[in-house]
Protein backbone atom coordinates (compact mmCIF):
# COMPACT_ATOMS: atom_id res chain seq x y z
CA UNK A 1 0.00 0.00 0.00
CA UNK A 2 2.90 2.58 1.19
CA UNK A 3 4.32 1.74 -2.41
CA UNK A 4 1.07 2.64 -4.23
CA UNK A 5 1.75 6.33 -2.34
CA UNK A 6 5.16 6.31 -3.38
CA UNK A 7 4.51 6.21 -6.65
CA UNK A 8 1.22 8.32 -7.07
CA UNK A 9 1.78 10.86 -9.92
CA UNK A 10 1.53 14.02 -9.34
CA UNK A 11 -1.34 15.56 -11.37
CA UNK A 12 -1.73 19.11 -12.14
CA UNK A 13 -3.68 21.62 -14.54
CA UNK A 14 -2.65 22.88 -17.74
CA UNK A 15 -1.76 26.68 -15.85
CA UNK A 16 0.00 24.77 -13.24
CA UNK A 17 2.17 23.18 -15.08
CA UNK A 18 2.94 26.03 -17.58
CA UNK A 19 3.55 28.15 -14.10
CA UNK A 20 6.48 25.64 -13.08
CA UNK A 21 8.15 26.68 -16.64
CA UNK A 22 7.68 23.45 -18.35
CA UNK A 23 6.08 25.12 -21.35
CA UNK A 24 3.85 27.91 -21.73
CA UNK A 25 0.76 27.05 -21.30
CA UNK A 26 -0.52 28.04 -24.88
CA UNK A 27 1.50 25.57 -26.06
CA UNK A 28 0.68 22.72 -23.51
CA UNK A 29 -3.07 23.69 -24.23
CA UNK A 30 -2.18 23.23 -28.27
CA UNK A 31 -0.25 19.85 -27.47
CA UNK A 32 -3.40 18.65 -25.76
CA UNK A 33 -5.78 19.60 -28.24
CA UNK A 34 -3.33 17.74 -31.03
CA UNK A 35 -3.70 14.71 -28.27
CA UNK A 36 0.68 14.19 -28.05
CA UNK A 37 -0.06 14.59 -24.32
CA UNK A 38 -2.77 12.94 -22.67
CA UNK A 39 -4.92 14.39 -20.06
CA UNK A 40 -7.40 13.43 -17.60
CA UNK A 41 -10.60 15.16 -17.79
CA UNK A 42 -13.15 16.28 -14.40
CA UNK A 43 -15.52 18.74 -16.10
CA UNK A 44 -13.63 21.63 -17.73
CA UNK A 45 -10.34 21.07 -15.79
CA UNK A 46 -7.65 18.97 -17.31
CA UNK A 47 -5.09 17.47 -15.06
CA UNK A 48 -2.02 16.43 -16.47
CA UNK A 49 0.76 14.19 -15.28
CA UNK A 50 3.40 16.35 -14.80
CA UNK A 51 5.79 14.05 -13.41
CA UNK A 52 5.20 11.86 -16.93
CA UNK A 53 5.59 14.68 -19.20
CA UNK A 54 8.77 16.36 -17.44
CA UNK A 55 10.49 12.52 -17.87
CA UNK A 56 8.90 12.41 -21.45
CA UNK A 57 10.70 16.03 -21.91
CA UNK A 58 13.74 15.30 -20.85
CA UNK A 59 14.41 12.58 -22.59
CA UNK A 60 12.92 13.53 -25.48
CA UNK A 61 10.82 10.84 -26.37
CA UNK A 62 6.93 10.69 -26.74
CA UNK A 63 4.84 12.06 -29.53
CA UNK A 64 5.33 15.25 -27.99
CA UNK A 65 8.23 15.90 -30.46
CA UNK A 66 6.91 14.56 -33.68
Amino acid sequence: MQQAIANKPEMVTIRQAAQRGILPERTLRRLVAQNKIPVLRSGKTMYLNFTRLCEQLQKGEGEVWE
